[in-house]
This record gives C-alpha cells, sequence and structure tokens, in this order.
C-alpha cells in the first residue's frame, strides 16, 4: 500500500516514519461524533414544551391531512392547517448496465468501510467525488476518478476546476475527463468498468466502486399527488421565494425543494419560514449569498457569483487574481497550491463574488462574504488593516490587483 507523506515534511526538517492507518478506529470516531450531534437534537426536541416527535413514515391522504405509519400495526391520522416537508434527499443510481449486480459505495456507505480498499474507483466529479478521492488515496488506495465532462466541477471556473485537477494528479488520483461509463460487472474478487474515451473503449479494474453522481429526493412515499403537490421535472417540490408550494400553508424546507444542496442552507430555509411565519417579517430566498466550502485540501470555497456567471449575465466587471504563493502566511505553512479570485463590479465597486483555493479557505471565504453582507466596496478591504502574519492580510493584496 503506498503513502504519502505530510506536506513539506522532508524540507521543514521533520523526519517521519512509517504511518499505519485503523479505518475501523476512524470510523467509529465517526460514528459517535453523529450520535452525539443527533442525540442532541433529539434532546432539545423532547424538552421542548408543545413538540411532540413522533418516528415513522408519514405521506399525505388530503392536502392537509396525513397519515404516519409508527410501526407495523400502529399508525396514527395527522390534520394541520401548516405543514412542512423536509426530507431530504439520497444518493442517486445512475442508469449504467449491471451496477444492479454489483455492490457498489454511495456517500454513506463508504463511510462505513472497515479496511481501506486496495483501488477505488469513483464514478462523478462533484463534491463528494473529489472529497473521498482525495480521502482514500491519502488514506492509501489507488483511486480513478471518472467523468463524463471535460472538467471537474461543472458549475465552477474553468480554471478553478483545472487547479483542482492538478492537485488531484500530483497526490497520485487518475482523473478521467471526458470518459462515460458503459457497463460495470464483478469479476471474481475485482469490479470491472467498462469505460468510452476519445482513444476507444477500455475496461477498468478496482476492488471497490463509489457512485457519486449526484442526489434524488426523497419525496416518493409522501403521496404528494393526494396533497395535489407539484414537483419539478427532476422530482424536487416547487416552492415559491418563501418556500411555499403550490398548496397554501405546505411548505418544503432544504435539499426537498431542490435548492441549494448544504446543510448551511437548510438552516436558512428555516430563518426565512420563522421570519415570515412566527415574526411578521418579510423574507425570502431572493438574493440570498449562497456561499460554500469543498472539504478537499487545501480547500474550496466560494460565494457570490464566479466569474462566469458573471460575464454570462453581462456584467461589466473586474477580476482580481492572485496564486496563494504570494500569501505569506500560506509560504509559512508550506501550502502554496491555488490561487483566490474575486469578481467585482466596475461601476459600484460592489464585491460579486469570492473564490479560494486554498489554505482554509472557507474562513477566508467567510471575510469576504460579511464584506459583500454589508455591501462594503472592495476598497475597504483592499486598505483595511490585518494583523500580520494572517490569511486575511491577502485581501489587501488581492484587491491592490485592481486598477
Amino acid at each position: 500500500m503506498s503513502r504519502i507523506s505530510p506536506a513539506g515534511a522532508p524540507t521543514n526538517g521533520v523526519q517521519t516514519g512509517p504511518v499505519a492507518l485503523d479505518l475501523a478506529k476512524v470510523r467509529q470516531r465517526k460514528r459517535d461524533i453523529v450520535a452525539s450531534f443527533r442525540s442532541g437534537i433529539e434532546r432539545r426536541f423532547k424538552q421542548t414544551d408543545g413538540l411532540v416527535l413522533l418516528a415513522g413514515e408519514a405521506s399525505f391522504t388530503a392536502p392537509k391531512s396525513l397519515d404516519v405509519r409508527l410501526n407495523t400495526s400502529d399508525r396514527m391520522a395527522l390534520t394541520a392547517d401548516l405543514i412542512f416537508i423536509n426530507t431530504g434527499t439520497r444518493p442517486a443510481q445512475p442508469s449504467l448496465t449491471g451496477l444492479d449486480d454489483v455492490p457498489a459505495l454511495n456517500s454513506t456507505t463508504i463511510m462505513e468501510l472497515e479496511s481501506v480498499p486496495e483501488h477505488l474507483l469513483v464514478l462523478g466529479g462533484g463534491y463528494v467525488g473529489l472529497e473521498f478521492s482525495q480521502m482514500f488515496r491519502r488514506f492509501g488506495s489507488r483511486v480513478t476518478l471518472v467523468q463524463r465532462s471535460s472538467q471537474l466541477l461543472g458549475r465552477e471556473d474553468t480554471d478553478v476546476a483545472e487547479a483542482i485537477t492538478a492537485i488531484l494528479r500530483e497526490e497520485g488520483v487518475a482523473v478521467l475527463l471526458d470518459t462515460l461509463a458503459l457497463r460495470v460487472r464483478r469479476n471474481s474478487h475485482e469490479i470491472e468498468l467498462d469505460v468510452k474515451t476519445s482513444q476507444g473503449e477500455q475496461t477498468l479494474r478496482g476492488t471497490h466502486l463509489l457512485v457519486a453522481t449526484g442526489r434524488t429526493p426523497n419525496v416518493e412515499q409522501l403521496g404528494l399527488k393526494y396533497a395535489g403537490i407539484e414537483v419539478d421535472k427532476r422530482g424536487f417540490i416547487k416552492v415559491n421565494e418563501r418556500l411555499e408550494t403550490n398548496v397554501s400553508g405546505v411548505y418544503a424546507l432544504g435539499e426537498a425543494n431542490g435548492g441549494p444542496a448544504f446543510t448551511h442552507m437548510a438552516y436558512d430555509d428555516f430563518r426565512i419560514i420563522r421570519r415570515n411565519l412566527l415574526e411578521g417579517t418579510p423574507a425570502t430566498i431572493a438574493g440570498r449569498l449562497v456561499p460554500y466550502t469543498m472539504f478537499i485540501d487545501p480547500q474550496l470555497a466560494r460565494v457570490g457569483l464566479s466569474e462566469q456567471e458573471a460575464r454570462e449575465q453581462g456584467r461589466d466587471i473586474h477580476v482580481a487574481i492572485m496564486p496563494m504563493s504570494y500569501v505569506a502566511r500560506a509560504l509559512e505553512v508550506d501550502e502554496t497550491r491555488g490561487f483566490m479570485k474575486a469578481v467585482v463590479d466596475a461601476h459600484s465597486k460592489q464585491i460579486l463574488g469570492f473564490t479560494i483555493l486554498g489554505l482554509e479557505g472557507g474562513e477566508l471565504m467567510a471575510m469576504v462574504e460579511i464584506a459583500m453582507l454589508g455591501k462594503l466596496p472592495y476598497t475597504v478591504l483592499q486598505d483595511a488593516i490585518f494583523a500580520h502574519p494572517t490569511l486575511a492580510e491577502s485581501l489587501n493584496n488581492l484587491f491592490a490587483t485592481i486598477s
């Protein structure tokens, strides 16, 4: 099993020896953290006056009526003027010949492995595919990532995607772009994946297969047709800017409504519901900033518009770009891979978007997000005093590149 040394260790005078990984202990730590979070939430539910927590499966029988199956023999009929759907999503199953006959992993089951795969095949170049590809490569697996399109992360700017591809390949991940998965089968102790590239068909062989090709909403068992609730062509529940479905008083929050698939956006959906229904102060999803971080190493983080999105909207913009190798803090900790990019309105000087592929990118992105929320012109960050040596001071130099 190959091992990847900590970045920069020999150069910094740190001598490393053999590193062993006990994946079962890694898994147990994950389980303990999840259990702690879940039990804490359940405890707060049970301690809330006027709130009754039921564990069961609910489906509509009419627009404001539900049948709740508590177990195989008990069920309960409920009616309410206000109903909130927050059933989330699950890993999507792509249409791939032979997949039903192969023990494929998804974003949940891969975290239950008790040993490191010898060779992990990954279908999909999105967040899940990239995070697990890098993680298991660092755990010691051979990793081959198959992406149907010409770049990873199709919603990101090309230069961002190319930089991430280079980082993964530098770490030993085999990234195959413009590669279409045709069929898969199990052969003895191996999984064989037939793919089509510009050079023709070939067969990839691995010990494990991770399918990371998107998410599908958990709505099939909800009986939405009995309530008259509309869904879009992908099966997500349609909502307006106040998160209300086409049925008055019925709302859909989180991933079930097809919005940004991030936990923090589901939290913000609750803010909108609370403001409108409990506080009586109008709030909508229109124009809200969507921050996110992909936890590869170094992190990718973005808030607001990408350069491509801004140009597609016909905006007159300035673009500031600076490599992380220009950042003193990044040099000091020997992690200079990546770059940061800001998109600024040429007239108002407002920051329209910020992307960083770099050391602790999510934390630096949050600083820029605060400036955007406060509608500060980029010149405020350009001229601000930040402590040295911190990552924050890089914002001085980044925005100074705008003439």
